[in-house]
């Protein structure tokens, strides 16, 4: 895990993480089936990363255009309290969830993919896009990842918060006991 000291800096302090779904824990593709039922797949590295968050204090937001069945159900099993689902106004849910958690801008993280993304990666403390994200983003961010959306770009994001808040070597050490 070799991030660059000055991208360290600026991920410490994070409480709350907020991510998009589709092209960040989604790989952005749309799948129906035949009976037009809306299909996701998420990868487990980013759902384990979540996880270990909650684990380390820092508090996980999912805020989506879009809602689905499947979506609220892996939010549920992965423990997500924090969600909101069929966002235009991106940054007035973050801004409600802020409030109900006590923080503010500074506190926050936001891994994001495309323009509904901007306004919250403008305000966050700290920003992230996985490399398959639209140009404009990842003009704007201050880390991209090494992997897609859906592939694990979530879970990059998750350790980098972890190191940066000192508490993934902890985490890595009572996974290894």
């Amino acid at each position: 895990m070799a991030h660059r000291p000055e991208i360290l800096l600026k991920a410490q302090g994070i409480s709350v993480a907020i991510f998009d779904v589709d092209g960040v824990l989604t790989d952005g593709g749309l799948y129906f089936s035949a009976r037009g039922e809306t299909l996701k797949r998420f990868h487990t590295l980013d759902g384990h990363g979540l996880k270990l968050l909650q684990r380390a204090g820092i508090t996980p937001v999912v805020i989506t255009g879009r809602d689905s069945k499947p979506l609220r159900l892996r939010l549920q099993a992965l423990g997500i309290e924090h969600a909101h689902f069929g966002v235009e106004d991106k940054c007035q849910a973050a801004l409600t969830t802020l409030a109900q958690l006590g923080l503010d801008w500074a506190h926050a993280a936001v891994i994001g993919d495309d323009w509904p993304d901007l306004a919250l990666i403008r305000r966050c403390a700290f920003s992230a896009a996985p490399p398959d994200a639209h140009e404009e983003v990842l003009a704007r961010v201050d880390y991209v990842s090494t992997r897609a959306g859906g592939q694990g770009a979530a879970r990059e994001f998750c350790d980098l918060l972890l190191v940066a808040s000192g508490r993934y070597a902890d985490l890595l050490r009572e996974a290894d006991a």
